[in-house]
């Protein structure tokens, strides 16, 4: 029962739509293809944290992955395409050490005063928004929205399911 709670809860948590500000979005990585575009998924999520930037609604983004079996860094990947639409690199902060989302937290934690950032927006799938903003929370950020592409596919399911115990062992 309790899972089938958590399971709701995240799902309905990382499909909501906030019209929240921040200092910055962190966008998440995913998969980077042999050939270095970025992988459908993580278009989405790149298209996602760009949107609010375009709308104003953060004024920097933070891109944060690790090194992809591909062979590619996944925030170097994610900046590119965001530079060929439009934003300015001094605008985009690359954390190539986000291997995983405990990571990002604490990486996103050692720059907290250097960037000035109090508030941020997470950008990724929606199973995820929930975890990496309890993650967040749990380092002291008190202002932490979420944001997911509305993109869906099937391993999502196994996603879910996953983020369950992910969650209660961080």
């Amino acid at each position: 029962m309790w899972f089938l709670l958590h399971s709701a809860y995240i799902i309905y948590d990382g499909l909501q739509c906030s019209e929240k500000t921040a200092d910055a979005a962190v966008i998440l990585g995913t998969t980077v293809n042999g050939d270095g575009t970025l992988s459908e998924r993580l278009k989405q999520r790149v298209d996602c944290g760009l949107n609010l930037y375009k709308d104003q609604r953060v004024r920097l983004l933070i891109v944060s992955g690790g090194l992809g079996k591909e062979g590619h860094y996944e925030g170097d990947k994610m900046a590119e395409y965001l530079v060929r639409n439009g934003v300015p690199i001094k605008n985009i902060v690359i954390d190539n050490r986000g291997n995983n989302t405990r990571a990002t937290a604490d990486n996103i934690l050692k720059l907290q005063d250097s960037l000035q950032i109090k508030s941020i927006i997470v950008v990724s799938q929606y199973f995820h928004i929930t975890r990496t903003k309890m993650l967040l929370r749990k380092r002291g950020f008190e202002k932490v929205a979420g944001a997911s592409p509305r993109y869906f596919e099937f391993r999502d399911l196994f996603s879910v399911v996953r983020e369950f115990p992910a969650y209660y062992t961080q």
